[in-house]
């Protein structure tokens, strides 16, 4: 029987249903690697501020995810 694949980068990070919508939704296709790459960006800020300590990477992640999405969706209704 064959194995199921994992990610070719070991990334086994899930989304939350937050930017799973964010991602899926056809109008915000073309900002979708834009969003991405500022949460990727403000959740090494948060590493940074904590002084580089390892370990909380998912919390991180989730913590610029819900501010990255919570400003655009504020900024769209606006």
């Amino acid at each position: 029987m064959a194995r199921a694949k994992s990610p070719r980068n070991g990334n086994t990070r899930t989304t939350n249903a937050a930017t799973a919508t964010a991602v899926t939704n056809p109008e915000a296709n073309g900002s979708q690697t834009d969003l991405e790459a500022e949460i990727r960006r403000r959740a090494y800020e948060l590493y940074a501020q904590r002084g580089y300590t390892p370990g909380h990477e998912n919390e991180d992640w989730f913590v610029a995810e819900r501010e990255i999405l919570a400003r655009t969706n504020q900024q769209q209704s606006a």
